[in-house]
Parts: structure tokens; sequence; C-alpha cells
């Protein structure tokens, strides 16, 4: 009885190993190729395994790809909303959020890069990149809060914000050269440019 149930959780161990191969591996092609020129044959490779053991773990892109969102997310999670929830200015409030987010765009760059060029050519992925989206939603609805702004510049400064949250537009600041900061910074003269108070 012993011997039966030390080589199930033998059997179960390996399994474990061959799918986080299987995981790690795809996440490394993704981020190299992206999700749309990855096949199951090079992850199959790359993991050192048969195609149908890949197969057998992910029967779908929807699985494999909620499986390498996980992990990858978990080595790579976005900035959390409690860093900046103590800041009370509404000014420094999004100077430091969008400095984080910045931050995290630089680390994860190739990664959000090759996703946000093949999202919409892969079904299984856009639900995924969809809850990101909403995270940055999230984010934006925070920080318009603190600055406590009438309809008409609440309207304005939520565009501004979450305009200001996307990947592509840190992609396009980045070629300023400039640092992080200076990017959310530079955010504070669009905001004061529609008219948002700059000491909210």
């Amino acid at each position: 009885m012993k011997n039966r149930k030390y080589t199930k959780t033998r059997r179960a161990d390996q399994q474990d190993e061959t799918r986080a191969r299987i995981v790690e591996a795809a996440v490394k092609l993704h981020e190299a190729l992206g999700p749309a020129h990855t096949s199951i044959k090079a992850i199959a490779e790359e993991a050192g395994v048969q195609r149908l053991t890949v197969y057998r773990h992910f029967p779908d892109d929807a699985s494999l790809f909620q499986a390498c969102t996980s992990h990858y997310l978990g080595l790579h999670p976005p900035p959390d909303m409690a860093a900046w929830a103590a800041v009370v200015p509404a000014r420094e409030r999004s100077v430091t959020a969008l400095a984080a987010m910045y931050r995290y765009y630089r680390q994860t760059e190739r990664m959000w890069t090759v996703a946000y060029r093949d999202v919409d050519q892969l079904d299984a992925l856009q639900g995924l990149m969809g809850l990101f989206e909403a995270y940055l939603d999230q984010v934006s609805d925070d920080l318009v809060e603190a600055w406590n702004e009438t309809h008409t510049s609440k309207k304005q400064l939520q565009a501004t914000l979450r305009h200001a949250l996307r990947f592509a537009t840190w992609k396009s600041l980045k070629t300023a050269k400039l640092t992080d900061k200076k990017m959310a910074e530079l955010v504070q003269t669009w905001l004061a440019g529609i008219g948002i108070a700059g000491e909210a």
C-alpha cells in the first residue's frame, strides 16, 4: 500500500514538473517571438517533451495562455495600488502611481510589446489582455477620485490619466529618453493644460 501511494505521489510530482517546464518554455518563447508566432512544436522542443505531452496538459490555447499569464504575472506582478493608497495630495498620488507603472513597463517591455502586437490575432489572448486593461481602469479611477474634480473636468481628467497609463503611451514617451519619474511629471503638465488644479 505504501509503495502504491509513493508511486502515485511520484507520478503526480513528475506531471507537475513536466507542466511547469512546458509553461516556462512557452513563456520564454512568447516573450522572444510573441504568442502568435510560437508553435506547439517549438514549445515541446524547448521543454524537452513530445507535442502530445503539451496537448495533454494544455488541450487548447486558452488553457495554455492562462497558465503562462499566471506564471508570468506571478514573477512580474503589476504595481499594487496599495503602494500609493496613503498618498493624499492628488498630484503626488498621480506621479507616484504613474512612475510605478512606467517602471513596471520598462522591466516588462518585451512581453507587453508582443502581447499587444498579437492580441488581435488570438481570441484566447483577448480575454487575458482585457483583464490587464480592467486593472488599468481601476488605477485610473482611483487617481481620478483623488482629484475631486467637477463633472466636466473629471471627464477630461479621466481621459488624460487613462491615456497616460497605457503601455503604448509609455513606449512613445520612452523615445524622449526621459526617466520614468520625469514621464510621470510630464503628465501633470497635461493635466494643467486642461485646467486641473496643480495641488489638489
